[in-house]
């Protein structure tokens, strides 16, 4: 049963919620300004703008944990499948930062903010994951002792930049870069949990040899309705401690 605080909640933001919704605009790499997939934007541009991040179809979230929209967007119900490769890649050096732009982000929708790698077998520019078991966390930030939220506490005080770092001693090759704000403003039941991933098509340079040999998960598949972290109350439990979903950060490439 739903609790009258969390009912209430909801209610008000169900209206607010249908524009307060947000993407990746822009990616920094080094002194390079990579503009983001632009859903409102780039499908009415012709010829069709290079982007480093694959398609998204709109602001809004995915919240069936069962579907490939959950890899890197998508909106599979409207016929529009997510993943699609681009043309183009961004080149970064192992042990760099990586700084993300994001569009205007409500503070209502509280939640954390992860990332993955993949590394692409073949050529990333036609490669698909699919169901494959290829991703690796490397990056994660979410409610903070004083309960301050990542993914509005954290972005308001970096003015909606957030930053993390390719692991120094990661393997030279292509990588797809998946970085996703689950907002949980209505995840009080399953589904509720909204998630916003983007997807980012890099090159990684350096000397380092390191990959996961554990811990690797698939999108779809890395997250259930039974995963800590997808259904959780931040109405009730205002001072709990969150568990952020998905595999533990992976280090050996520190």
């Amino acid at each position: 049963m739903f609790s009258p605080i969390s009912v209430l909640f909801v209610s008000l933001l169900a209206t607010a919620s249908v524009s307060a919704h947000g993407y990746v605009q822009e990616v920094v790499i080094g002194s390079t300004h990579y503009t983001g997939s632009l859903p409102y934007q780039d499908p009415y541009l012709n010829p069709y703008p290079e982007r480093i991040i694959r398609p998204i179809p709109s602001n809004g979230p995915v919240t069936d944990l069962t579907l490939i929209d959950l890899q890197c967007n998508g909106d599979t119900v409207d016929g529009i499948i997510g993943s699609k490769p681009v043309p183009i890649l961004a080149t970064v050096a192992a042990g760099s930062q990586v700084h993300l732009n994001w569009t205007a982000w409500p503070d209502s929708h509280v939640g954390p903010i992860v990332t993955y790698l993949a590394r692409a077998p073949t050529d990333i520019t036609t490669w698909l994951p699919g169901n494959a078991s290829v991703w690796f966390k490397i990056d994660e930030a979410g409610k903070s002792t004083d309960g301050k939220w990542a993914a509005t506490d954290g972005l308001y005080a970096t003015d909606s930049i957030y930053t993390f770092t390719i692991p120094p001693k990661l393997k030279p090759g292509q990588y797809i870069i998946r970085h996703e704000i689950i907002a949980l403003h209505s995840a009080f039941a399953y589904p509720g949990a909204q998630l916003y991933p983007s997807c980012i098509q890099i090159e990684v340079t350096g000397n380092g040899n390191a990959l996961p040999t554990s811990g690797l998960v698939s999108f779809p598949g890395a997250y259930t309705p039974e995963t800590p972290g997808i259904v959780f109350d931040v109405y009730d439990n205002p001072d709990s401690t969150y568990p952020i979903p998905g595999p533990p950060v992976w280090t050996g490439g520190n």
